[in-house]
C-alpha cells in the first residue's frame, strides 16, 4: 500500500504542476523594467499603501518573523523589499500570487494568509503595484529579478 499511496500523491502532484504552469503561461504581461512611468508607479505606491502595506509593511519590511510558521500554520507577510525573497520569483508567478492567492499556484492545503486580488483589482493595477514594489528595489537587485523573469520566460 505504501507505494500505491506515493504513486497517488505524485500523480496528484504532476497534476497541480501542470495546471499552475498552464495558469502561469496564460497570464496577462505588462509592466517594463521596474522603473515605469511616473503615473504608474504613482498609482502602484496608492494600491500598495491600501492593499498591501497593512500586512507587507508602509515600508514593504513585512511581519517580523516572517519565516517562522504561526500557530495556524500560516507564515507572516514576507518582506517585499531587497531583504526578502519576493525578487526571487519570476513576475509572472509574482503577478498570478497576487491576482489567485498562495494557495492557487502551490496547492490548496498550503496554509497562506495571501489571498487574491483578482476580484478588487484589475490586471493593469497589479502591474502597477508591481512595478511599484520592484522600482524601489536597488539596481542590482532588479537587474537580478528581471534576469529571473527572463528566464522563466519573460512577460510575454
Amino acid at each position: 500500500m505504501p507505494h500505491r499511496t506515493t504513486l497517488v500523491t505524485l500523480t496528484a502532484l504532476a497534476g497541480l504542476v501542470l495546471v499552475a504552469g498552464a495558469v502561469w503561461m496564460f497570464l496577462p504581461t505588462g509592466g517594463d523594467d521596474g522603473r515605469g512611468d511616473g503615473e504608474r508607479l504613482a498609482l502602484g505606491a496608492q494600491l500598495y499603501d491600501a492593499h498591501c502595506a497593512a500586512c507587507h509593511g508602509a515600508d514593504l519590511e513585512g511581519e517580523a518573523n516572517w519565516r517562522q510558521r504561526r500557530p495556524d500554520g500560516t507564515l507572516p507577510a514576507p518582506p517585499h523589499d531587497a531583504s526578502g525573497h519576493t525578487w526571487h520569483h519570476p513576475d509572472q508567478q509574482l503577478f498570478a500570487i497576487t491576482k489567485f492567492g498562495t494557495a492557487a499556484l502551490v496547492g490548496p492545503d498550503y496554509q497562506s494568509a495571501m489571498l487574491g486580488f483578482g476580484d478588487v483589482l484589475s490586471d493593469a493595477e497589479i502591474w502597477a503595484v508591481l512595478d511599484f514594489i520592484r522600482a524601489q528595489w536597488p539596481d542590482d537587485i532588479r537587474r537580478r529579478q528581471a534576469e529571473i523573469t527572463a528566464r522563466a520566460g519573460g512577460r510575454e
